[in-house]
This record gives C-alpha cells, structure tokens and sequence, in this order.
C-alpha cells in the first residue's frame, strides 16, 4: 500500500532528507570519528553510541527517499464547505455529549496526540467530503461505530514547517 501524501509533504520530506545529509550526517561521522580516537572499542560507550546515531540518521534518509519514491500524491483542495486535507474540523460526539477538534491530514503526518487525524483514520475517511451541519457514521468495523455531528470546517494554511524527528 502506498502513503498518500500532498506536494508539501514530499517538499518537507526532500527537505528532511537534505538537512540529514549536510548537518546531522557530517555531526555523527565527527562524533564516530572523536569516540574512536578514546582507544578499546570494545569497552567505548560512547563509540557505540556514535554509531547507533549514526545508523538511525542513515536509516532515516533511506526511509524517507523510499517513501518519496513510493508514495500516492494528493491534492490538498477542497471545496470551502466541505472537509478536506488540512481542514480544521469541529465535530460534537452524540455518545459522549463532548466536541473536539481536529486537522485532517495525510497518513504521514498523522498524530492523534496533536489533533493531527489521519484521512486512512476511521473518523478521517467518514469526515471527508461532508458539509458543517452535517450528521456522519463512523465505522470502526463491521459491528460496530458511532455518530458525530460536524459543527465547524476550517480552512487551515498550512505553514509547511518542517518537523524533525527526534530520535
């Protein structure tokens, strides 16, 4: 299966990539290159710890070209009243008698802790599409799912920040 992603999300990616290869690349090939000069490696945490680093930053920038490589591109329009990526959504849960909010976005941007909901999401896919005012199935499978009520769609800019990972 192949990641949708918008034409931002690959800049971001190509800038990720990019950063990796000219700073955090050239930082772990010095602190490899520093541990090493302590003498045992056998017995030198911080060479081994060098060369984890080192790795993670290497495994990171094959990741993202594999993803570049691979993924769906979408388009990030949508209608003005209708919820599409990048869209802030207001939506009031009936079972619970509470509203959140939440951004619709791609599936590699997804973060259910920062309000980020995924458009492959169960919630995501039912919200796409439909209008403020709106009363939307979400089905979790095939037993079972919940109702909502849509009561704000906004239109988001998104600033296009590149979000580094952390290892």
């Amino acid at each position: 299966m192949f990641d949708e992603v918008t034409e931002k999300d690959i800049q971001r990616m190509e800038e990720e990539i990019e950063y990796r290869k000219l700073v955090v690349r050239k930082q772990a090939l010095e602190d490899v290159k520093e541990a090493r000069a302590h003498g045992d490696l056998s017995e030198n945490f911080e060479y081994h710890a060098a060369k984890k680093f080192k790795n993670q930053n290497e495994s990171r920038i094959r990741y993202l070209e594999k993803m570049i490589k691979t993924a769906k591109i979408v388009s990030d329009e949508s209608k003005d009243d209708e919820v599409g990526l990048n869209n802030t959504v207001e939506v009031y849960f009936e079972d619970d008698d509470e509203t959140e909010t939440y951004t619709i976005v791609t599936t590699v941007r997804g973060n259910s802790l920062k309000g980020l909901i995924s458009i492959d999401s169960p919630i995501g896919k039912a919200l796409m599409g439909h209008k403020a005012g709106d009363r939307v199935y979400v089905e979790i499978n095939a037993n079972a799912g919940y109702y909502v009520e849509i009561k704000s769609i906004t239109n988001t800019d998104d600033d296009g920040s590149v979000e580094l990972r952390k290892f």
